[in-house]
C-alpha cells in the first residue's frame, strides 16, 4: 500500500480517530477498503473520549423515530434540516445494535434491557450510556482496539493534517504537518470541532476547528459558524478541573440548579441554549461567578468518573453544591456536506462535529451528536468507496503549508466579542482577529441579525421568521450568504 516512508496510497483516508472517523474507518474495512487513520493524539486520547453524554435513539415502546425528530427539531429552533434528521432518527437505532455487535456493552438492567437516560429536551427516555457517564471512553477505547487489529487500517498517530492535497478541482489525499502525504480515492475528516478556540471551554486543547480550517483553504463551502453551544454545567474556579463538564444526564437523574441565593431558577432539563442563557443573565445580575448544582440526590455509582474526578479537585458531589457556568462547547457548524457526507469539494468528506449537514440547527439536541457520529460515519465510509480509483496529483505531493494556531489574545477575543451574547461592536472587533477562522466566526454571526437558538444578538434579540431554515453559508470570500436549506 505505501509508495515510500513520506507517501501512502490507499482506498480511503480518515482524519482524526474519534467516534465518527473509528466507526468510518472500520465501516471502510468492513467493506474491503484499504484505510489510513491519521490521529493527532494518540488513540483513545481524543475529543470523543471525554464525551459523557450517550447515543440518542429510539428504541423504547414509547418512542418513535418521529418523536426523536421533533424533539430534534424544536431543540434546534427552526433551522434543522428535516432530510439531515430524518437520517438520524430513522437509523440511530441500527447503529447502537451494530456498536454491540462490535463489542461495545451499554448499561442495561438485570435482565439485559437497555437501560435509557432522559436528557435536555427530550421528551422521553432515549439515551443509551457506557459506564454511566463513560460513554465516550468506552466506545472509543472498543473501536481503537478494533481499529489496530485491522489489517486493511493504517494507523498513524501523533501526526496532524495540515493541508488537503488537491488536484484538478478535486481532494486526492492529505498533508501532514511532519511532511508526509496520505493520496486516497477519498478523503474523511473527522477532526472534531472548535470550541477549545474559546478561552472558557469544555474541550480538549486539539479542538481548534483545524479541519474547517484546512477544508475551506482548500475551497470547501462552511456553514452556520455563529451557532456555537455553551453547556451550562462546567466547572468553574476550581484550580484542575476548570472548563470540567458535569454531564446533563445527570440533571436527567434530578440534580438541580441553584441562584447564589440558593433558590432552583430554571427547568434543569430545558434545551441547553436556555438553560446556559438564563445561568448567564442570572451571573450578569448578580455579579456572581458561578451557581450551584446540587446532585446529592443523584446516586454516585451511576457516574462514577464524575465523581471521581470532583473528588480528585477535592468536591464531594454527595455533600456539597458544584460550582458550574457555561464554556463553549459543540459548534453546530462546520464543513457544508449533503447526507452521505461530501463537501462542496469533489474527494473530500466530513463527519461528526467537523461537518455540517444542518442536522443541529441553532441548537444540538442532546446526546445527537454521538448519533450523528456513527450515522454519518456509516454513510461516508459507503460512499467515498464509490469515488474514482484512478487518481490525479502527480507522482509527488506539495510541501504542507503552516498550521495557523490561535494565540491566546484570539481565544479570549472569541469568549468576549463572540460568547453568549454577541453585540455588532465586538464582532467587528473579531473580523480584524489575525486567526483566519475567528474571522469567519465573526463574518457569520454579523450576517444573522436576529437571536436563535445558540446564537445571541443584543441589538436583535427577537428570532426573524423571515430567517427560519436560513443558513450562513461561506464560500471563496468572507462574506456569507443566507441559504435555505429544505
Amino acid at each position: 500500500m505505501a509508495d515510500d516512508d513520506a507517501l501512502l496510497t490507499t482506498d480511503i483516508a480518515v482524519v482524526g480517530a474519534g467516534g465518527a472517523g473509528l466507526y468510518a474507518a472500520l465501516t471502510a474495512a468492513t467493506a474491503g477498503a484499504s484505510v489510513a487513520l491519521v490521529s493527532a493524539t494518540p488513540l483513545a486520547q481524543t475529543a470523543s473520549y471525554w464525551a459523557q453524554g450517550g447515543i440518542a435513539a429510539a428504541l423504547a415502546i414509547e418512542d418513535s423515530p418521529e418523536r426523536h425528530l421533533a424533539d430534534t427539531e424544536a431543540a434546534g429552533r427552526d433551522a434543522v434540516r428535516r432530510s439531515a434528521g430524518d437520517v438520524l432518527v430513522s437509523e440511530a437505532a441500527a447503529r447502537v445494535a451494530d456498536l454491540e455487535r462490535l463489542g461495545v456493552r451499554f448499561d442495561s438492567d438485570r435482565q439485559g434491557v437497555l437501560a435509557l437516560g432522559l436528557e435536555g429536551g427530550h421528551s422521553v427516555r432515549r439515551v443509551v450510556h457506557a459506564g454511566g457517564s463513560a460513554t465516550g471512553r468506552r466506545i472509543v477505547r472498543q473501536l481503537s482496539a478494533l481499529a489496530v487489529d485491522r489489517e486493511a487500517i493504517t494507523v498513524i498517530e501523533g501526526a496532524r493534517a495540515t493541508s488537503a492535497w488537491t488536484h484538478d478541482g478535486r481532494c486526492v489525499g492529505i498533508l501532514l504537518e511532519d511532511g508526509r502525504a496520505i493520496r486516497a480515492r477519498a478523503t474523511i475528516l473527522a477532526t472534531g470541532g472548535a470550541a477549545a478556540l474559546w478561552s472558557r471551554t469544555t474541550n480538549p486543547p486539539g479542538s481548534l476547528g483545524i479541519g474547517m480550517s484546512l477544508a475551506h483553504a482548500a475551497g470547501a463551502q462552511l456553514a452556520d459558524l455563529e451557532f456555537l453551544q455553551f453547556h451550562p454545567t462546567a466547572v468553574i474556579g476550581v484550580r484542575g478541573r476548570e472548563g470540567f463538564l458535569v454531564s446533563e444526564a445527570i440533571r436527567g437523574e434530578g440534580a438541580t440548579l441553584h441562584g447564589p441565593d440558593g433558590q432552583r431558577f430554571v427547568e434543569e432539563l430545558a434545551p441547553r441554549d436556555k438553560v446556559a442563557r438564563t445561568i448567564f443573565q442570572l451571573l450578569a445580575e448578580t455579579g456572581a461567578t458561578s451557581v450551584g448544582l446540587d446532585m446529592t440526590d443523584v446516586d454516585p455509582a451511576r457516574f462514577p468518573n464524575v465523581v471521581a474526578a470532583l473528588a480528585d479537585a477535592g468536591l464531594d458531589p454527595t455533600r456539597e453544591r458544584i460550582p458550574v457556568s457555561p464554556a463553549s462547547h459543540y459548534m453546530m457548524g462546520g464543513i457544508v456536506t449533503d447526507l452521505d457526507g461530501r463537501s462542496t469539494l469533489p474527494g473530500l468528506y466530513a463527519v461528526g462535529e467537523t461537518a455540517c449537514t444542518g442536522l443541529h440547527g441553532a441548537n444540538r439536541l442532546a446526546s445527537n451528536s454521538l448519533s450523528e457520529c456513527f450515522v454519518f460515519g456509516a454513510r461516508a465510509a459507503k460512499a467515498g468507496l464509490d469515488e474514482p480509483e484512478t487518481l490525479g496529483g502527480g507522482s509527488q505531493p506539495p510541501a504542507p503549508p503552516p498550521l495557523a494556531h490561535p494565540s491566546r489574545a484570539t481565544q479570549e477575543a472569541l469568549w468576549r466579542d463572540a460568547g453568549i451574547l454577541r453585540t455588532r461592536e465586538g464582532l467587528e472587533r473579531l473580523l480584524e482577529d489575525p486567526h483566519p477562522l475567528a474571522r469567519l466566526i465573526a463574518a457569520c454571526a454579523l450576517k444573522r441579525q436576529e437571536s436563535r437558538g445558540a446564537h445571541q444578538r443584543a441589538e436583535f434579540p427577537e428570532v426573524d421568521p423571515g430567517l427560519d431554515h436560513r443558513h450562513a453559508i461561506v464560500g471563496d470570500g468572507m462574506e456569507p450568504r443566507l441559504e435555505l436549506w429544505h
